[in-house]
């Protein structure tokens, strides 16, 4: 039985994977922003653990788990949750910047930090849910795609400084996904939104679980999902 601490298990991707490993009888530790919401994924997630620390205030993640039991070790620590907000570069100012890379990268860079030493003792995995957005940036999508890219570069730091350690390291890059977070995106560019028309969260969902799946001795690295056969 396996060990994972997810972010972003309220909806979308996260809820489906949350799902999946609860099924299979793994452990899971879900992250919630503030009590109410630990509540919230504890009746959701029956089984299901929380830890409590706010993606919005990295600098404050590892106060926050000082006051709360850590799993002894981590078999894989899945980075789902994400931040967007669209506009120009000409219209966005430093708030949504800072809010952007504080969620998208600061925070999986210092959530990463605190539990590096319950994965090494596991061998275990960490897995950055990306986007497509973190290999190639299109106009309205500076803040996000900035903040993806970056999320690209520490994965593939992290994964030459830990492969000594047995840490394996994997970025998803997901093209556009049915979740509330594409709907929010639609409304911001005024657009109707019809899910049909996008990748189900179950099938990043299926992607997550295959690379964790993957017999030791061998290492997806970067996989790319994208919509097709409609």
């Amino acid at each position: 039985m396996a060990t994972h601490v997810i972010t972003g298990a309220g909806s979308g991707i996260g809820a489906e994977v949350a799902h999946r490993l609860l099924e299979r009888g793994d452990t899971l530790h879900l992250l919630a922003r503030d009590a109410g919401r630990a509540k919230e994924l504890a009746e959701r997630f029956p089984g299901a653990r929380t830890l409590v620390g706010d993606l919005g205030e990295p600098e404050r993640l590892s106060w926050a788990f000082s006051h709360q039991t850590l799993p002894e070790q981590v078999d894989s620590l899945l980075h789902i949750a994400g931040v967007v907000e669209l506009g120009k570069v000409g219209d966005l100012g430093p708030k949504v910047w800072n809010s952007t890379l504080a969620a998208n990268l600061v925070a999986p860079a210092e959530l990463t930090r605190l539990l590096l030493p319950q994965l090494r003792q596991a061998r275990g995995h960490v897995v950055f849910v990306n986007s497509g957005a973190g290999l190639r940036a299109n106009p309205d999508w500076s803040a996000y795609a900035a903040s993806k890219h970056g999320l690209k570069a520490l994965a593939d730091a992290l994964r030459g400084e830990e492969s000594g350690n047995g840490v394996r390291i994997t970025s998803v890059y997901p093209g556009r996904v049915a979740t509330p977070m594409q709907e929010k995106v639609h409304r911001q560019e005024g657009k109707e939104y019809d899910a049909n028309r996008f990748v189900p969260a179950e099938a990043v969902a299926t992607t997550v679980l295959t690379a964790l799946d993957l017999p030791r001795g061998a290492e997806v690295t970067d996989l790319s999902v994208r919509p097709g056969g409609h």
